[in-house]
């Protein structure tokens, strides 16, 4: 053995052959933390000391070959100043350029996944191979940052500026055969296959057939661009970099110009503007807010994982009440390889029920994501019917039909009729009381809410909802059906909208004040989308549905009067009485049209300032931030009382829900981050500017005490 250290080990064969082999002793997959660049260095320095080796392949004896760094380490380095963040990153480069200098070919064989700087040690290799199962990419801008191991600098030289550019600049990830369509592979070859492809090209190299030290030299050097292709490279570039990414996020534009600087430039200058742009990047807000969700996104999935360890296994699932939304449930379910029986009352219903769930696989085979025979089969884990005939074989139920908590009621009293005795029941409700459904059931600790978020195929969240008398162990079951449905589970306790809608609606309200008070709707959108939403607050509504969001306002009243309900007739009430639904029948707040791609599309709709003209009681002038301060100040009041009432466990839960559940701008960082970026007593400070709106501006005793003593939402989870 050459090299043995606890991540890193070289051995050297009789035929001189070194193999560095990366196997985390304490983990589960490979990474980069600090202590494996410290072995790497060390293995490097004694590789670069022997004589007649005749070549090394790099390898993985995980699953995956590198996943990327530890972002937990990395983040704690962002503390330092920016001298400090760019002097270590050009010293960890220092590994890699010792790795690509050694004295002899080298050869990565990658297995699964190579991101980050996984991606960018293959790269610090001669020749890279690869098997179907590897993932490969530069995902850094996802957090705010740029590669920082030399992806910027040896990306654009293998594979050239374009296909650099968007590999980097986008985040994605990309398939074997992707990876070798652009040059980032030089050989994709079977599992198996790849030690002896990879001793193939040693030999290749040794023999001069192919020349590693040719491939050196191009990496090494300056791209091979003249002025005017550089121009015309990096100036459409960057404009539709720019316009993708839109201003909130730095990170995809910052990494072109890291490109365009470094591109005329070897490699060690060229390393240092990489890490210049870096360190530069690590400071921002943004990264710090991306960093905080995707540990905030390990840390859930960790604790929903072990609280799925003790569930129950649930292969057949019942849905009860088809149409968009139970077909979207039950399509997800069979997607996911699960056998779902569709029931509904009438037949209409489960057609509807069907072709929402073939649409949505159509559309899979379409972007070849799935075949023709793999359509069929997922089709045929989906069993239409108007009969209770085929619950009895279902191990959990979910509830989707007609939001009324008396129809509720006794279809859940039916499905309990029809389940075994160890079956566990729950609601697709999304307003409507668990605690209170559970009084029509023999067993309520077998029941809970599974509160799925429209469109059901692509939004990531489900609210598991606990009602007064269910059990950890059906909490546990229907967790773990949530993960392996594809979903991100977030455990709440009941109330009125439990925790997503009931922070929503304070926030919708907030938008029906400002339009009671004279502020243009159209204006309010605007200024929100360019706040960092998805969509403004009209066009939402219009997306949810006027009726739906009706019902759900109504509920919210009853359930927390003093700042939910209110004595006038708002916009919305009166779109909705003039049958207006939203983009359900094309009006709403805005006019809808289908466009060529058979998607809605918006339009200013002039009828509608006469139809909400008695709404309107003021005609104040509002500025950009007033808008924001109005909108916003309502939502994170309630996060907060949430907090305080136990409805969400944790801050990381807070914020987590409602980036996943109704698009809360990611760059920054959620609710609760975002109060704190204002810092506790400036926002308690913006909130007195507006307490004579009444309670929906009031803040709860807790954050006054947070201010007084100086403390942080996630001080306990960041420590932990």
């Amino acid at each position: 053995m050459v090299y043995q250290g606890k991540t890193i080990s070289v051995a050297l064969d009789d035929d001189q052959l070194a193999v560095m082999t990366f196997n985390a002793e304490t983990e589960s997959i490979n990474k980069f933390d600090l202590a494996t660049i410290e072995e790497l260095r060390s293995a490097v320095s004694h590789l670069a000391t022997l004589s007649h080796v005749r070549g090394m392949l790099i390898q993985s004896a995980k699953e995956s070959f590198i996943v990327g760094a530890d972002i937990r380490q990395f983040h704690a380095l962002f503390a330092n100043d920016e001298s400090a963040i760019e002097a270590a990153v050009i010293d960890f480069n220092q590994v890699f350029c010792q790795l690509e200098d050694l004295p002899f070919p080298t050869v990565c064989l990658i297995d699964g996944i190579a991101l980050g700087g996984g991606l960018e040690l293959a790269l610090s290799a001669d020749f890279r191979v690869a098997s179907p199962k590897a993932r490969l990419g530069l995902p850094e801008v996802k957090l705010g940052i740029n590669p920082g191991f030399g992806g910027t600098v040896r990306l654009p030289r293998v594979i050239g500026i374009d296909n650099a550019i968007e590999w980097i600049a986008t985040g994605k990830e990309y398939n074997a055969q992707a990876a070798f369509d652009v040059g980032v592979v030089d050989a994709v070859v079977s599992s198996e296959a790849l030690r002896a492809a990879g001793l193939h090209l040693i030999e290749q190299a040794n023999a001069q057939k192919i020349s590693y030290k040719q491939r050196r030299k191009e990496k090494t050097s300056p791209v091979l661009l003249n002025d005017m292709e550089r121009i015309m490279a990096f100036t459409t570039a960057k404009g539709l970099v720019a316009s993708q990414a839109g201003p909130h996020m730095p990170a995809p534009l910052t990494s072109v110009k890291s490109i365009e600087k470094s591109a005329s430039l070897h490699r060690e200058e060229a390393l240092a503007v990489e890490a210049r742009y870096f360190s530069r990047l690590a400071k921002t807000e943004v990264a710090g807010n991306l960093i905080a969700l995707f540990l905030n996104e390990q840390d859930l999935s960790k604790r929903s994982g072990k609280l799925a360890a003790i569930g129950s296994e649930a292969q057949r699932v019942a849905v009860v009440g088809a149409g968009i939304m139970g077909g979207g449930i039950a399509y997800q379910a069979a997607y996911k390889g699960k056998h779902a029986v569709m029931k509904d009352i009438a037949q209409v219903g489960l057609d509807q029920g069907m072709q929402e769930a073939t649409k949505l696989l159509s559309k899979q085979v379409e972007r070849g994501r799935m075949s023709a025979a793999d359509m069929a089969a997922t089709v045929g884990r989906i069993t239409p019917s108007l009969h209770y005939a085929e619950f009895a074989d279902a191990q959990v139920a979910i509830e989707a039909v007609v939001e009324n908590l008396k129809v509720k009621q006794a279809v859940l009293a039916e499905v309990e009729q029809q389940m075994a005795a160890d079956a566990v029941i729950t609601s697709n409700t999304s307003t409507l009381s668990i605690t209170a459904m559970a009084e029509s059931l023999q067993y309520p600790e077998r029941f809970c809410g599974m509160h799925f978020f429209n469109p059901v195929h692509r939004m990531p969240l489900v609210e598991v909802i606990r009602g007064a008398k269910t059990s950890d162990k059906t909490i546990a079951t229907v967790v773990k059906l949530a993960k392996e449905m594809g979903k991100t589970p977030i455990v709440v306790n009941d109330c009125p909208g439990f925790y997503v809608n009931r922070v929503l609606f304070p926030y919708l309200a907030a938008f029906n004040l400002l339009v009671r008070d004279g502020a243009d709707y159209p204006r309010i959108d605007k200024v929100m989308e360019k706040f960092g939403w998805p969509m403004g607050p009209a066009y939402l509504i219009d997306v949810v549905g006027l009726d739906t969001a009706s019902h759900a306002a109504s509920v919210m009243a009853e359930g927390f009067p003093d700042r939910m309900a209110s004595n006038e007739t708002t916009a919305l009430e009166l779109l909705f009485k003039a049958g207006r639904l939203g983009q359900k029948n094309g009006k709403g707040f805005y006019a809808y049209e289908m466009d060529k791609k058979g998607k809605p599309k918006k339009s200013l709709d002039n009828s509608v300032e006469a139809i909400i003209q008695p709404a309107i009681k003021g005609s104040q002038a509002f500025s950009d931030e007033e808008i924001i301060e109005r909108m916003m100040i309502p939502m994170c009041l309630e996060v907060v009382r949430c907090l305080d009432e136990k409805i969400v466990s944790c801050a990381i839960d807070a914020d987590m829900g409602l980036l996943m559940g109704i698009g809360f701008p990611l760059f920054r960082g959620g609710p609760l981050r975002y109060l704190e970026s204002i810092g506790i007593q400036n926002f308690l400070d913006m909130t007195n500017k507006y307490q004579h709106l009444g309670e929906l501006y009031r803040e709860p005793v807790s954050l006054l005490a947070m201010a007084e003593q100086g403390k942080s939402f996630f001080a306990q989870e960041e420590n932990a």
